[in-house]
């Protein structure tokens, strides 16, 4: 799996205290689901943020930034943050913030059968 382990471990540290926290690899990255809901994720050296569809076009004005477009179809309200966007606590608390306030709304992926 090819994705930044520095980042993972900030990821991982960031959500610590939350109860119901998985690890699960997927997209050739890793997705941190939050609550049984995707929310965050690294693609590479990006971290990936499910935020709210109606915040994203004030989100991808900011500072490294951009549309989550893994099939080359971008997705609303999955956003792409490189490490200009999150140097900084500040910064990187910022984007997790983002994610996990719409975690609380979002609704969960419905189970595939097997």
């Amino acid at each position: 799996m090819a994705y930044n382990e520095k980042l993972a471990y900030r990821i991982r540290e960031r959500l610590a205290d939350l109860p119901i926290i998985e690890e699960k690899e997927m997209m050739g990255g890793l997705t941190f689901m939050v609550n049984n809901k995707m929310c965050v994720g690294i693609l590479k050296d990006e971290m990936m943020c499910r935020i709210d569809p109606n915040f994203h076009e004030t989100a991808i004005e900011k500072t490294g930034c951009r549309t989550m477009d893994f099939t080359k179809r971008p997705m609303k309200g999955y956003v792409m943050v490189d490490d200009t966007g999150m140097k900084t606590k500040k910064e990187f608390d910022y984007w997790i913030d983002l994610a996990l306030d719409f975690n609380a709304k979002a609704k969960s992926s419905k189970k595939r059968k097997k």
